[in-house]
């Protein structure tokens, strides 16, 4: 599972959100929406966790893959630094995703950073011909990314809780406007907003969770949650992607 792939490109695509394509034969084994990465940003013993990021697009013709992640933090500020050419560490591809499924329509939300993953998805099912809905949540404007990109693929709306974009509020308030007749959801974003989904939609879905992650195969056990039926699961292997009302929030 550990591989060094090649940086294709990288680029600042809003504030403090980074877009960087890798190159590299693992991308064939890669075949769910919804898995992930888990990235070694640096040789250097003081970020020697890795860090678990979502893959966002997948293209096996050219075995490349696109990840998006948020450079808030120290090792992540380290990866933004990474230009094309340079190799990355990774481990994948990781974690279970989302079944494509055959429906009529279906509502997709996103909120911050849990977008990247939604986009690969949409892709998909709009392949088998399903009618994508997309509702994106994000604190302000300068935090909004792949709009347009969602736009090609379906209906695409906004929200922003400062309400300098699109609809002022949460993803909630959207979809109070459009209505919930759709046959299923999928989600990704805080577990705040995936709890509030799981509990007011009343149409069955699927949620993706973000966790922080120590070692992204099972061993550590750092992302234990528990499951609505009382045993637990690691979010890692299991994960990150359950049926509504399959574990606790």
């Amino acid at each position: 599972m550990k591989n060094l792939m090649k940086v294709v490109s990288q680029e600042l695509i809003a504030d403090k959100i980074y877009e960087m394509v890798l190159t590299g034969d693992v991308v064939k084994e890669i075949d769910t929406a919804g898995q992930f990465v888990h990235v070694r940003v640096t040789d250097s013993v003081s970020n020697v966790l890795r860090r678990p990021i979502s893959i966002s697009s997948i293209n096996h013709n050219d075995s490349e893959m696109t990840i998006i992640y948020r450079a808030d933090g120290e090792g992540t500020k380290k990866l933004s630094k990474y230009q094309s050419g340079d190799l990355v560490d990774v481990l994948t591809p990781l974690g279970n995703g989302y079944p494509i499924e055959k429906n009529d329509s279906v509502l997709i939300v996103g909120g911050g950073i849990g977008v990247p993953p939604l986009y690969e998805l949409s892709k998909r099912l709009n392949q088998i011909g399903v009618k994508t809905t997309h509702v994106l949540g994000f604190n302000s404007k300068k935090d909004v990314f792949y709009e347009e990109k969602f736009k090609a693929l379906g209906d695409t709306h906004i929200a922003t809780a400062d309400g300098t974009y699109g609809t002022e509020g949460f993803v909630t308030d959207v979809i109070r406007e459009i209505g919930t007749e759709f046959d299923k959801f999928y989600s990704c974003g805080p577990k705040v907003m995936l709890k509030v989904l799981s509990e007011t939609l009343p149409i069955d879905g699927y949620i993706s969770l973000e966790e922080r992650m120590g070692c992204g195969f099972g061993v550590c056990y750092a992302c234990v949650c528990e499951k609505s039926d009382g045993s637990q699961i690691k979010l890692c292997t299991e994960g990150p992607v359950f049926k509504k009302g399959e574990i606790i929030l």
